[in-house]
């Protein structure tokens, strides 16, 4: 359990505005991906489709689930590889996602937990260490820039 993603980004929005982002369908589409199913319930889908015209279970994170939440505060959800990394993508990681107000921003901490040991882990691990950079800068940017048009 000490292995773990960490990271944290300032995004110039309002609470409410960010949570929406990461806990509606519409609000990923804005940053995280072209679409999704999200039920924001313990055991609601929390699937985030990177490529939502593919074949079932290559098209995203069919089949995460969200954990628990706590309304503009935490949100956390099992997480899975990409197709590319089969064994992996077999098991389950979670994701906690932190919200705090800070005024004209919003403080959003992420940690990715769950990791276990092998070289397909590894690689999954320095993936993920690489893409939720991505994806909390791509947050920002939405709200700098506007929505990501993903067409």
């Amino acid at each position: 359990m000490d292995k773990k993603i960490c990271k944290e980004i300032n995004v110039p929005a309002s609470l409410s505005d960010v949570w929406n982002a990461f806990t509606t369908v519409e609000g990923i589409k804005t940053f995280f991906a072209p679409g999704g199913k999200i039920e924001l319930k313990p055991g609601g889908c929390y699937e985030i489709y990177f490529y939502p015209p593919g074949h079932e279970g290559n098209r995203g994170s069919e089949g995460c689930v969200v954990l628990s939440f706590i309304p503009e505060r935490m949100l956390s959800f099992t997480w899975n590889a990409p197709p590319e990394f089969p064994n992996v993508r077999k098991e389950r990681t979670w994701v906690v996602l932190e919200f705090e107000d800070l005024g004209n921003t919003v403080l959003v901490k992420l940690t990715h937990l769950g990791w276990k040991e092998g070289k397909e882990w590894n690689e999954v691990y320095a993936y993920f260490d690489r893409a939720w950079d991505v994806v909390l800068t791509r947050l920002k940017r939405r709200f700098e820039e506007g929505p990501i048009k993903w067409e």
